[in-house]
């Protein structure tokens, strides 16, 4: 397992930019976490912050302790690669998205942490899923280019959206759970009305490039969203405007996930195709950090909600989850 000591290489703080926080402190490498076989697709700490879970191509999901960082469970039942998996609110479960054309629900509570819902439907791969903020429906997108929304109680689809001409990439509710974002191959990045299943707004509608990542900020005012020109956006909801572009990644194939980082200041952190992790300050745009360490693109990252920690995940050269944690004041 890689030494800590290294983990971010040369990739500090970049000196003497303009508009970067003075008190910014940098991320270093914690812990290498190995377990999958296969590419990491997703990963995602659980809303209270003590557990985080993983999802890979080798068809299996991990769930890890986020304070020791050791495995606890390996959900297995899927029978293809999974994509994309989801927390509930109250941390008591997880929704996997997998090529199998199946959505699961599983108990992360305690053993023997069942698959207590599969979700049938779709009719090509899922390739993404998120809960509402009451965790009683679920949204999922898929290569048959819908959106469907679910009845976690009874795991009955509620609702099948006609979204794209082409494979959904991302789908988000805002905080109150009225408004579901979703981004898509055919290059556009769409708002539907959550009860209603009608399109409200369209915030990015090009043929080209690919819209492979969209979410919600947590206060549900801005739309984060990335495309394949290697570009990250920040939109205003209200206005449909494109506010802030954070640039120096690289992102041409993959549906590469990012994040806002609250916890320590305001970041945007996202993967990258040159196995970093990157750092941006979020109001003015700028490089605060790179983190080196993976040795294959990172494909998802995931920020704490409460400790200044991220975790990434990448692809099948590497296999591994790497967890970094912000230096101490001390």
């Amino acid at each position: 397992m890689p030494s800590g000591g290294n983990g971010v290489g040369n990739g500090g703080v970049n000196a003497g930019t303009s508009g970067t926080s003075p008190s910014f402190k940098p991320y270093r490498h914690l812990k290498t976490l190995e377990g999958h076989t296969a590419a990491i697709s997703c990963v995602k700490f659980s809303n209270d912050g003590n557990l985080l879970a993983s999802a890979s191509l080798d068809k299996t999901m991990i769930l890890w302790s986020a304070t020791s960082y050791s495995l606890i469970h390996r959900y297995e039942g899927h029978s293809s690669g999974i994509s994309d998996l989801a927390w509930s609110s109250d941390s008591h479960y997880t929704c996997s998205a997998s090529d199998d054309c199946t959505l699961r629900i599983w108990d992360a509570r305690a053993p023997p942490y069942e698959c207590l819902k599969v979700l049938r439907g779709h009719t090509n791969f899922v390739f993404c899923v998120n809960f509402n903020p009451p965790s009683s429906l679920i949204v999922s997108g898929s290569f048959d280019e819908t959106i469907r929304i679910w009845e976690v109680k009874t795991g009955r689809c509620v609702r099948v959206i006609k979204a794209h001409s082409m494979p959904v990439t991302s789908v988000h509710f805002n905080r109150d759970g009225s408004l579901i974002v979703s981004g898509s191959h055919d290059g556009s990045c769409k708002i539907w009305d959550a009860k209603e299943g009608t399109c409200l707004k369209t915030l990015i509608d090009d043929k080209s490039p690919a819209v492979s990542f969209a979410k919600f900020s947590p206060n549900g005012k801005f739309i984060l969203v990335a495309t394949l020109d290697s570009t990250l956006k920040l939109s205003n909801y209200a206005t449909g405007k494109f506010i802030k572009v954070y640039t120096g990644h690289t992102n041409k194939v993959f549906c590469i996930t990012s994040a806002f980082s609250v916890t320590n200041g305001k970041y945007i952190v996202s993967g990258s195709e040159d196995n970093c992790v990157y750092l941006w300050d979020l109001q003015h745009k700028t490089i605060l950090q790179r983190l080196q360490g993976h040795t294959d693109a990172v494909i998802s990252v995931s920020c704490h909600p409460v400790h200044n920690e991220i975790a990434s995940s990448a692809n099948h050269l590497d296999k591994t989850i790497r967890i970094w944690r912000q230096d101490d004041d001390a």
